[in-house]
């Protein structure tokens, strides 16, 4: 490894540093821009965007390349502005150096201590800029001291470097030796010092005015080291996925080592074209040596880093009349490649598309980004609190998934962490009891999923989740059965925490830093104290017209409009900057809870009952029954569940020694190789007389259903694809067939008098929009693109009927006719009945049979003239379907 020319550096600041126009001085001292551009007149080269024109600030990572005496040099300016932290961000994780640009007038901001930390997290060496020195009352002398309380003791002032060699010594024990032995210090020895973060050089200047530029530059070139290795295997790293003109997804990339050519393949792709940008226009090149920072086309696999910069404000997506759902949600997800923390996901629940930002300045960028590459006019709702859920105590979930031929079984423990630590995951099974390989299929699923909690749907964190046993078959086990009791097993435990009252809402907090007129620090503190935050101790300043300095923390919820207060309460001259420190217990929980109204048992794609199969077919049993009848029962050492030690077997899960009564319940019912017969309850005493009146329940609660208005819910292309006539006819023309079934059902519900739904999947409809139709006197359903016919009639079955045991339901009898079995177990866990295709077929055929003895009695009557007319009568439930 040799050292080498290339050199990749980043500007950072907060915003109105005078980063950008750093970065232009920078290009026209070295040659690269022949005229100075300026971010106020809307020239600035590495500002191409229109928005950045028209708004003076960056919105994303610019880059531009020049050379140096001793580096050819590549700079990404970056983004100041709080909203594009994680386009920022994105850019740390292949910088050599970072150019910190501080303002001389307003001193260490609340971001740049923010840049700060990312800066020592990301262990990057900085070179300091101090901007804006030709402002009236800036002191060079007393920006040094800030810089040294701040930000680190080990800021040194570099303008005249060979005045500070005592202080450089200070940093390093080895430079310490070197100066008491030479009386100098090489710049050999600094530029080590400053790599290894033990020294950060300052210089002052104005940019805008090029002073102190050429100084700058010069050290930079002369203190700055890399090395790179051409020979070893090749190794990239991309950070920032984008799109040009043409729609050409381009992944930006740093060369690591080795060096990367047109035609190689990576992860199976083939590199199409490598580019160097500089400014808004590239160079297509052949190859790319280490230390490259470049664009290259093919890669399709390739994803961005997230970084540690989280949006916390989610926003609803609101589309304009006639738009297609999905394929808007689709040329989404485009934006989501290039910029990961925005999240955009699909909210079943309320049918809407949703994505998470930093503020308003982000909102009003991604608006009109979307306009324009796309041609949809989009607005957003009122921005949400993005929450998260934890639990309070320990608690085991298990997942039964048994469908006809389908088998698998988890269980798992669920412990919380301290806050911050966000999900892990183990494993405490011997491979005894569960194979590795199914083992490793369970940790996928925990691992591959945004799991919600069950206060308020929100994503769940701060939880350690254990995998503590499970059961495959070896016959009827596959893949997919994993991913349901694993998914149902970690939603079983968080409903147990929701009903013994420990799941915990968790919120975003700021850290804030408020400089204030002093007259204005009593109000401040009051609303900091309103809103439910702390404070620390003001710290005044240094003179009777400087602000007075006020540091703490508050709920996101409640401080996320305070900038603006905060300006017009102080005319002006108070200035808040925010920083999100983490996730807290929500300080209103109740309140939040309440108004979102989140009801868990009723999120049917997130489900935590159990699927059993009992005399042939799979049936639903509650989460709060399911415990019963799992077929791996754990045996702990003591009473403590909160230790998965304690389980036996290697901290597994086994059957209890001795048990044989259990073992043959559960391999009769299981596998059905048993030749006992077991009678119809077993190992329970049951109360006669409680017995009886259970059944005399279950009478009354028949024959009440009996005289409930009935409805049918129909899963069209399901019916169609069952029955042979229809099929045969979907073969030929999928219209046709759609026509002949609603044809049918129309009879058919003419004659039984019942309400019919057909629902038909959103595939078949042009638009993507949800369409309800009347026709041959039944409802016709066409889903939304976004929408299967599954989850239209699993969340109607809900409403008509009611989950068994809620206050909402029992207001209908429904009937579901479908052969989708897993559709079939849940709506019956939703107290409907379920009609397998063959069974409906069979009551249609005795329908038509009734209708036609029906008619020829008629017509021996005479008192019939057009036996094809059947009065339909109008639907009067509209408002339920839809």
């Amino acid at each position: 490894m040799s050292k080498s020319r290339k050199l990749t550096i980043g500007i950072l600041a907060h915003v109105d540093a005078g980063k950008t126009t750093l970065s232009e001085a920078m290009l026209y001292k070295a040659g690269a821009i022949r005229q100075l551009g300026r971010v106020d007149h809307a020239s600035a080269f590495l500002d191409s965007d229109e928005q950045e024109k028209d708004r003076g600030i960056t919105i994303f990572a610019g880059q531009a390349c020049f050379s140096l005496p001793l580096h050819d040099v590549t700079l990404l300016d970056t983004p100041g502005h709080v909203d594009f932290s994680a386009e920022m961000e994105r850019t740390l994780g292949v910088l050599d150096y970072a150019i910190l640009v501080i303002s001389g007038r307003d001193g260490v901001q609340g971001h740049t201590a923010t840049l700060w930390k990312l800066l020592e997290h990301y262990e990057l060496p900085v070179f300091i800029f101090v901007n804006k020195m030709d402002a009236e009352g800036t002191d060079a002398k007393a920006i040094m001291q800030v810089l040294k309380e701040d930000l680190d003791d080990n800021c040194i002032d570099f303008t005249r470097v060979s005045d500070q060699w005592d202080e450089i010594a200070m940093c390093d024990e080895a430079v310490m030796e070197e100066f008491l032995e030479k009386g100098e210090i090489s710049d050999e020895s600094i530029s080590e010092a400053i790599a290894a973060r033990k020294l950060f050089p300052c210089w002052f200047g104005s940019a805008l005015k090029l002073e102190g530029v050429n100084e700058f530059m010069d050290g930079l070139d002369r203190l700055a080291v890399t090395s790179f290795d051409d020979e070893k295997a090749l190794e990239i790293k991309p950070f920032r996925i984008t799109r040009d003109r043409q729609g050409e997804r381009l992944t930006h990339l740093k060369v690591l080592s080795g060096s990367l050519n047109v035609r190689d393949i990576i992860n199976e792709e083939k590199v199409n074209q490598i580019r160097i940008y500089s400014g808004g226009s590239f160079d297509a090149v052949d190859s790319a040596a280490a230390g490259t920072i470049c664009a290259v086309t093919g890669l399709t696999e390739t994803r961005a880093p997230e970084g540690m910069t989280e949006a916390v404000i989610s926003y609803s997506v609101l589309l304009p009349e006639g738009v297609n759902v999905h394929d808007t949600y689709m040329k989404m997800k485009q934006l989501e490649e290039e910029d990961p923390q925005l999240h955009i996901t699909w909210n079943e629940q309320l049918q809407e598309i949703q994505l998470r930002l930093m503020g308003e300045v982000q909102l009003e960028v991604l608006e009109k980004m979307i306009s324009q590459r796309f041609g949809i006019d989009v607005k957003f709702g009122e921005g949400r609190i993005a929450y998260r859920e934890t639990i309070a105590g320990a608690i085991r979930g298990a997942g039964h998934y048994e469908p006809l031929r389908h088998y698998s079984e988890v269980h798992l423990l669920l412990e919380p962490l301290p806050r911050g630590t966000g999900m892990k995951f183990a494993s405490s099974v011997s491979s005894d009891v569960l194979d590795t390989n199914w083992q490793r299929l369970i940790m996928q699923h925990l691992i591959e999923k945004e799991h919600l909690g069950t206060l308020t749907g929100s994503p769940i964190t701060d939880i350690k989740i254990t995998i503590t046993g499970g059961r495959a078959h070896d016959k009827h086990t596959e893949g997919g059965d994993f991913r349901q009791s694993t998914y149902r097993a970690i939603r079983q435990a968080l409903r147990k925490s929701l009903d013994r009252g420990e799941m915990i809402l968790l919120e975003p907090w700021y850290e804030f830093e408020m400089q204030i007129p002093q007259e204005m620090v009593g109000r401040a503190m009051a609303d900091v104290q309103r809103m439910g935050g702390s404070c620390e101790a003001p710290v005044s300043g240094s003179s009777d017209s400087a602000l007075t300095k006020l540091c703490g923390r508050a709920p996101v919820s409640e401080m996320k409009d305070y900038v603006t207060e905060v300006a017009s309460y102080t005319k002006g001259y108070g200035r808040l900057s925010l920083q999100l420190s983490g996730y807290e217990a929500c300080h209103n929980q109740k309140a939040v809870v309440d108004e979102i109204g989140y009801e868990a048992d009723r999120d049917v794609e997130n489900p935590a009952d159990s699927i059993f199969c009992s005399h042939g077919a799979g049936h639903n049993v509650s989460w709060n029954e399911a415990d019963e009848m799992m077929h791996v029962s754990p045996v702990l050492a003591g009473e403590d569940a909160k230790d998965p030690a304690a389980v036996s077997g290697g901290g597994g899960l086994a059957f209890a020694p001795g048990d044989d009564k259990d073992l043959d319940r559960i391999f009769e019912r299981t596998f059905r190789k048993n030749e006992k017969k077991k009678p119809r309850i077993e190992a329970k005493e049951i109360d006669s007389e409680a017995e009886h009146r259970r059944r005399a329940r279950e009478a009354e609660r028949r024959e009440a259903e009996r005289n409930l208005p009935e409805y049918l819910l129909v899963d069209g292309y399901n019916i169609i694809f069952a029955w042979d006539e229809l099929k045969e006819l979907a073969h030929v023309n999928i219209d046709a067939a759609r026509e002949s079934l609603i044809e049918i059902l129309g009879n058919y519900r003419g004659f039984r008098k019942c309400e019919v739904i057909a629902v038909f999947d959103a595939y078949k409809v042009k638009g993507g929009q949800r369409h309800i139709d009347r026709q041959s006197g039944i409802t016709v359903v066409y889903t939304a693109e976004a929408e299967t016919a599954d989850t239209y009639i699993e969340r109607t079955t809900y409403e008509l009927a009611g989950k068994a045991g809620s206050n909402s339901g029992g207001k209908y009898r429904v009937r579901v006719a479908t052969s989708d079995r897993l559709e079939q177990m849940i709506v019956m866990g939703n107290n409907a009945h379920r009609v397998s295709a063959d069974e409906f077929k069979r009551e249609v055929e005795q329908v038509n049979e009734e209708i036609s003895e029906y008619i020829r009695q008629l017509s021996r009557r005479n008192k019939i003239e057009n036996p094809n007319k059947l009065e339909i009568p109008q639907n009067e439930h509209k408002d339920v379907i839809e």
